[in-house]
């Protein structure tokens, strides 16, 4: 059986990297990228390319409305933007903040969620690309606040969204994926694409079937809550 895979946010970084990393892995992938400039590099994958502002519910509903006679081993939701940074002061924006977790938080769920019942029933897999900074026990990187605030969001967000799911048994993960070497990672990363995104890739066929929220870093690591 061939297996099938959802990528969201996949024109660049960690979405391009795991819609490769799954393309040499034999699967059918189909992703989505914001605009029209990065489909052609997607397309060089083998993977079918669609256009989705996630931040749109009127284009989300519509891929609802699309994709709903498909079925998906894996739904994956790639999305983060690193927000204002520094004195909180500085971010006292209502639009800023607005969009902030709009991106990081809300939208990613509400698109997961209308796309959920298109899962392989048993071993399914709804992923989240997280981080360790929305762990609330995690003192770092204070300077990014709203960026780890709006991570932590995602995560109670997805748990809600577990607790009330009816569907067919799904495995949940919210995935850090390391401190890697992209736009949003900067140059300092610990760790290259390639790494990461082989590793979110083991993780989520490790954890299909076993059910339940799962969150865990690339390298199969539980991250505290």
């Amino acid at each position: 059986m061939n297996r099938t895979a959802l990528i969201i946010g996949a024109s660049r970084g960690l979405g391009l990297g795991i819609v490769e990393r799954l393309t040499e892995r034999g699967w059918q992938v189909t992703a989505t990228v914001r605009n029209s400039m990065s489909v052609e590099l997607l397309r060089q994958t083998g993977a079918t390319v669609e256009i989705l502002e996630m931040n749109d519910l009127a284009q989300i509903e519509a891929l609802g409305l699309q994709m709903r006679k498909e079925c998906f081993d894996l739904i994956l939701v790639n999305a983060g933007v690193l927000g204002p940074v520094g004195d909180l002061r500085i971010a006292f924006d209502e639009q800023i903040l607005g969009q902030l977790f709009l991106t990081n938080s809300l939208a990613p769920v509400v698109l997961a969620k209308t796309l959920a019942h298109q899962l392989r029933p048993g071993t399914g897999v709804l992923a989240f690309m997280s981080s360790r900074m929305g762990s609330v026990a995690n003192p770092d990187g204070t300077d990014m606040a709203l960026y780890k605030a709006s991570k932590a969001a995602l995560n109670s967000l997805v748990n809600s969204l577990v607790s009330a799911w009816e569907g067919p048994a799904t495995t949940f993960l919210c995935l850090h994926p390391g401190w890697v070497k992209t736009d949003l990672g900067g140059d300092d990363g610990d760790i290259d694409v390639w790494t990461s995104t082989s590793g979110v890739v083991d993780q989520v066929m490790h954890h299909a079937g076993h059910g339940g929220l799962h969150f865990v870093d690339y390298a199969g690591e539980p991250v505290s809550w």
